[in-house]
């Protein structure tokens, strides 16, 4: 039997089109806005020689990005202290002369219809001059071996090197567990490195020297997994320890270690305080959640009336999805 509209009392009519803009509007609102988010990070291809073309792939994103924005990065040896590489906009990336001696990463921007994201890949190997073959050339990175737990041993292996190296060094590095952010352990320069109680809630990597008559060259590892603590840690709340606090200028630097039994990511709360005067937070989230600990660092620029000389004050918190925040931990300055 067919439905005329044509004869069909008003009200039906009415009825009909109710529903299907009921069923529109459910339908509109069950799609839910999501920028890309990125699920494995983007990687670098190439040689690492002046003159010569390294290409970015892109990682893995979920949420469908539409589109991929560059930018390349020239980098200390450390993979440290980054800055945006002149005509390093698209994909592919000539290494210059001013990259000799440094390390490049390449940061992609994922974008869809609400919103971007940014993703940032590994540093490369440092990168040597152009026609420069004597020297040792890494030709794939070293690698560890072993498990990332406190007093467990970890063992470097050299990689792959052209040139013939005659020598190889090793120093063992701290990262934050969310940001690719090292620093060397002071005396760690043998082949194998035992986890140190020190090391809790960091990443490491180790960085390989290799040396021949002609010259040297370094490259680093990938960093390991988050350091476990030897035996297993339970808590009701978060706890977070002030590992250090340092200024640049006007700007706080915090490192600081978070331990929580729930593998998801927490709230940072940073307030600043100086008597006499309205305190202020900040807030930040981890980008990886402690596995149970997680070491990371976070800066901010106090607003004005916390600069200049005086008494000043840091007070860090950690707050968990359910609410639960860890006791505080506190640094106070003389300015």
């Amino acid at each position: 039997m067919k439905l005329c509209l044509e004869r069909a009392p008003r009200s039906l009519l009415f009825l009909l089109i109710a529903v299907v803009a009921a069923f529109t509007a459910g339908t509109a609102q069950a799609a839910i806005a999501a920028a890309p988010v990125n699920t494995a990070p983007p990687t670098i291809s190439g040689t690492t020689e002046v003159g010569q073309i390294l290409t970015a792939a892109n990682g893995t994103w979920t949420n469908s990005p539409t589109s991929f924005a560059y930018q390349w990065l020239r980098c200390n040896p450390g993979g440290n202290a980054c800055g945006p590489a002149v005509n390093g906009s698209q994909k592919t990336y000539t290494l210059v002369a001013a990259d000799a001696g440094q390390t490049m990463r390449v940061r992609v921007i994922a974008t869809n219809a609400d919103g971007s994201t940014a993703a940032q890949s590994n540093e490369t190997a440092q990168i040597t001059p152009a026609g420069s073959t004597a020297g040792p050339k890494n030709t794939a990175p070293p690698t560890i071996s072993g498990t990332a737990k406190v007093g467990q041993t970890l063992t470097a292996a050299e990689g792959s090197w052209s040139g013939n190296p005659d020598s190889f060094s090793f120093q063992w590095q701290r990262c934050d567990a969310d940001v690719a952010t090292c620093s060397s352990v002071t005396g760690a320069i043998g082949k194998t490195y035992a986890g140190r109680l020190a090391d809790l809630g960091y990443r490491l990597r180790v960085a390989v020297t290799a040396r021949n008559s002609k010259g040297s060259a370094t490259a680093n590892s990938a960093i390991t997994a988050i350091v476990a603590p030897a035996t297993a840690i339970t808590n009701k709340r978060p706890t977070l320890t002030i590992l250090s606090i340092r200024f640049t200028g006007a700007t706080v630097y915090a490192r600081f270690r978070i331990c929580d039994d729930r593998p998801a990511n927490l709230t940072i709360l940073a307030t600043d305080s100086r008597p006499n005067r309205l305190s202020y937070t900040s807030r930040f989230t981890t980008l990886t959640p402690p596995r149970p600990c997680g070491v990371y660092t976070r800066h901010w620029l106090p607003v004005l009336r916390f600069r200049g000389p005086g008494r000043y004050t840091v007070t860090l918190r950690a707050r968990d999805k359910s609410g639960l925040t860890s006791l505080p931990a506190r640094r106070t300055f003389n300015r």
